[in-house]
């Protein structure tokens, strides 16, 4: 592992739900590292020409043809640097196997590429992943806003190569030169390595707990809905219909459309959703895990019901709401607001609707508990 990773955590952000910061690892910084990356704006505001000396595109280290469709608006705010462990190189052809791999892992965890934008190989080459104009999945709530950029994992206590290094730099240098990076971007925000290609170790559940915006924060509409009997034996997964959200400020806005839809039309009591997830990868209370939705009659007293943002029967949610479903999902269960042998449904599974779409349908029926 490389102990610098844990430096640059200002923002408090954790890779792959992990929120856990070990300051204690600060010590052992490789300090050539902080010096190159602490001086990478220096170099670039005295208009250091250092460019990507070697790039390997997609089609050259023979990448399946899966694709994000969430595109990034550019210039991006945010740089974020991973390393992922068990993913050694040091030639190109090793370095396309390895990330081969890589991809392959990504998407049988339900991503849709493999979750970086670019690679970093000891071999001095750059490896795309995404590429400059589409979101990764590299860390939650960030992946609309930044770049993520992965060095391949190195042996635990050992920098990148030189080569690596340089062309970290070179990289990180032609993404201001070129607009895809803010030049007063964030200073490189450094996380935790992903265990890719060795067993996967759960995570702890206090530690899957999303991001959520609470409904003082998207200014809903007061309102007073029946008690939820807790625990609740039931997840029922929806899709809203309409329109979807990519951004926060458009995600804010649409919650209060479907709360003001719900109560002016339908003449709810409130929102109908317990929760609601938007294609920013960012969970929205509806009435929260206490209170009744108005989702699926019959049910609403005891299932939460989580609603997609959208319309989802030809394609589905990006990675990032599915994963964000998924840990508030177990989030639920670990702070005791869903039993931990629920049921998981969809929506047209106990009503006779369409939601939630055919697409999304067939990634739910993959996940824990689901029965038809």
């Amino acid at each position: 592992m490389l102990w610098w990773l844990l430096v640059f955590s200002t923002l408090g952000l954790g890779a792959w739900g992990d929120s856990s910061w070990d300051k204690i690892q600060d010590k052992h910084l490789s300090k050539g590292l902080q010096d190159l990356l602490g001086n990478i704006s220096q170099l670039i505001e005295k208009g250091s020409p250092a460019g990507v000396s070697t790039m390997v595109s997609r089609k050259q280290w023979g990448a399946d043809a899966i694709g994000c469709s969430a595109q990034l608006a550019l210039p991006v705010d945010f740089l974020v640097t991973h390393h992922v462990p068990g993913l050694d190189c040091q030639n190109q052809t090793s370095c396309s196997q390895r990330l081969r791999e890589l991809q392959g892992h990504h998407v049988r965890n339900g991503w849709c590429d493999v979750a970086y934008n670019f690679l970093v190989g000891d071999d001095g080459r750059v490896y795309e992943g995404v590429g400059w104009n589409v979101q990764g999945v590299h860390t939650q709530g960030y992946n609309n806003i930044s770049l993520g950029l992965a060095f391949f994992g190195t042996s635990k206590g050992h920098s990148p190569s030189p080569a690596a290094l340089s062309a970290m730099e070179g990289l990180i240098s032609s993404a201001v030169c070129k607009g895809h990076l803010s030049p007063v971007y964030v200073q490189p925000l450094l996380v935790k390595g992903e265990s890719c290609l060795s067993p996967q170790q759960n995570a702890s559940l206090k530690e899957a707990c999303p991001l959520i915006v609470q409904r003082s924060a998207w200014d809903a509409r007061e309102a007073h809905c029946p008690k939820m009997n807790q625990p609740a034996q039931y997840v029922i997964i929806i899709h809203t219909a309409g329109r979807t959200c990519n951004k926060s400020d458009e995600c804010h806005v649409l919650v209060q459309d479907i709360q003001s839809s719900f109560m002016d039309r339908w003449e709810s009591c409130d929102i109908g959703y317990n929760f609601l997830v938007g294609q920013d990868g960012i969970i929205y209370e509806g009435v929260g895990w206490s209170v009744q939705g108005s989702h699926t009659s019959g049910y609403n007293d005891i299932a939460l019901g989580l609603a997609f943002m959208g319309t989802f029967s030809g394609s589905p949610p990006n990675a990032a709401a599915l994963e964000a479903a998924q840990n508030l999902i177990r989030c639920s269960v670990v702070k005791g607001h869903l039993v931990p042998d629920y049921l998981l449904v969809g929506h047209s599974d106990v009503t006779n609707v369409l939601s939630p779409g055919r697409a999304l349908y067939n990634i739910i029926k993959t996940w824990p508990h689901f029965r038809h």
